[in-house]
């Protein structure tokens, strides 16, 4: 918060002596608004002020009381910049009036929100970032951390006050390691600040499938051999990467449109927790996850009751945050094993 002392910047008035007129330009949303302090230094009959917001309709608060007296008129405002004009109007013991012709601007800051549409707005092969902002901006941070740990920016970048709901843009170098992890820091002119952290790092460990009997859901030991493969995929992503995020895996799993829809999906739903269980048994520490997707999200487009070899698989997905699945006509509702 600002205090300006208004008699500073005007003419001196017969009344001077008699009330002095600050100013708090500027306050935080939720923790204060903008003001006009009048504080009474000897007798009065009281005051008027009158003020008009941004060429809008005056507003009017009266007051008095002792010298000694501090009057606190907060303004009401949105948020951003406002300019007001009008007059503090003084009544004296004896019977005359004073005016103080007033104009000033302040400036009420509300959080700062960041909007990023991650299917749109983050293009890692690209290697660029979108984002908006709710006020205008004046530089921004941006980190961008790769699966080596090294860090392609980390380094401030400035803008030109650009307006609200004004799309931005940033990029970085490339790089032969994948993106891990994207820290964007925002600020304004205002001195708020308000950060967000993306983590689009992705590895589907590429396998061969497991075959099950027929209804089934056990892993038979003639397949075991196949989920050992993948194990050692998994544990060496886990060594590269696992020191700098959190990891998670997430098995999902997927049949063809034999059978029906509500037992395929069943179906689909144990297969991956049994696939995901022997990976636990194998010695990955990190959180699991399985769904199962049934005939919901094909890998070919069959018609129904069509035996298609491709259409009965699992996806091994190592990630940071929860993933989606291509053609899933519904939002995957994880499960942790």
């Amino acid at each position: 918060m600002r205090l300006v002392t208004l008699l500073a910047l005007l003419p001196a008035l017969a009344f001077a002596d008699s009330v002095n007129v600050s100013l708090t330009n500027k306050a935080m949303k939720g923790k204060g608004s903008p003001a006009v302090h009048i504080e009474i230094l000897e007798p009065i009959a009281g005051f008027r002020l009158s003020l008009a917001r941004d060429g809008g309709k005056p507003q009017e608060w009266k007051g008095g009381g002792k010298p000694g007296t501090v009057r606190n008129i907060e303004l009401p405002q949105p948020d951003g910049v406002s300019k007001w004009s009008g007059e503090l109007v003084v009544n004296l013991p004896n019977g005359t009036t004073g005016s103080m012709p007033l104009e000033f601007e302040t400036e009420l800051v509300g959080p700062l929100a960041i909007t990023i549409d991650k299917e749109k707005d983050v293009d890692v092969e690209g290697r660029k970032l979108r984002f908006t902002l709710n006020q205008p901006v004046d530089k921004v941070h941006l980190k961008v951390q790769v699966e080596s740990g090294a860090f392609l920016v980390d380094d401030d970048i400035q803008f030109n006050g650009e307006p609200a709901g004004t799309k931005l843009e940033v990029t970085w170098p490339e790089s032969k390691s994948k993106v891990l992890k994207i820290d964007l820091r925002a600020f304004t002119k205002s001195g708020v600040y308000n950060g967000v952290e993306l983590t689009p790092w992705r590895l589907d460990i590429p396998h061969e499938e497991v075959n099950f009997a027929s209804g089934k859901w056990d892993v038979l030991p003639e397949e075991a051999g196949k989920l050992d493969a993948s194990f050692k995929q998994v544990a060496d992503a886990m060594a590269k990467v696992g020191q700098y995020v959190p990891l998670k895996l997430f098995i999902a799993g997927h049949t063809d449109t034999v059978g029906a829809n509500a037992s395929n999906r069943t179906l689909s739903l144990n297969r991956a927790k049994a696939i995901g269980a022997y990976f636990r048994k194998k010695g990955v520490r990190i959180p699991i996850y399985f769904e199962g997707f049934g005939e919901e999200a094909l890998l070919v487009s069959t018609k129904d009751e069509t035996d298609e070899p491709k259409n009965r698989r699992a996806e091994y997905i190592l990630a940071i945050d929860d993933p989606t699945t291509k053609n899933a006509p519904f939002a995957p509702n994880w499960q942790r094993l």
